[in-house]
């Protein structure tokens, strides 16, 4: 099963930093931003991770929550988190279920060679579960942006 816009979100369950675990019924009521990352400590990945970080105070005036999601260890995630000061957790999906769930593992292209790898995707679940945007393919510059404009309307 895949997640489309318009309909709920299953529920799941991931470990996160600061040693918990993060699970989508307990978010009910607000917005949920899940963005999922290629990798820890890249160059694109850290900017993007900033811009929610630069960002936070707007998205939690909008009862809204940032989670970002990779394949990377929680002790990777910790290691980023702390490095970076980001208020929000980073969940990990070794198993790459949530991953699958919402279709972001592609063929990517890397030093030439082809390997299967997070393609970076933003998904934005209103307060009741539902689905309500994505993006797949993400452009990091202005795209927090985008996510919070994205936000506004859907009040």
């Amino acid at each position: 099963m895949k997640v489309s816009v318009g309909n709920s979100v299953p529920d799941f369950e991931l470990p996160a930093t600061g040693d918990k675990s993060v699970k989508l019924s307990d978010l009910k009521g607000k917005n949920v931003v899940l963005y999922f990352y290629p990798k820890d400590s890249t160059p694109g990945c850290t900017k993007e991770g900033q811009a929610f970080r630069d960002n936070m105070a707007k998205f939690k005036r909008r009862n809204s929550v940032i989670l970002g999601v990779s394949r990377d260890s929680i002790k990777s995630h910790e290691n980023f988190r702390e490095k970076q000061r980001f208020p929000f957790d980073l969940l990990s999906d070794k198993d790459e279920k949530l991953c699958k769930l919402f279709d972001v593992i592609k063929q990517k292209n890397m030093y030439g060679k082809q390997v299967m790898g997070i393609e970076r995707s933003t998904f934005l679940i209103d307060g009741k579960g539902v689905l309500r945007k994505e993006w797949r393919g993400v452009k990091v510059d202005g795209h927090a942006d985008e996510v919070l404009d994205a936000i506004k309307t859907m009040q």
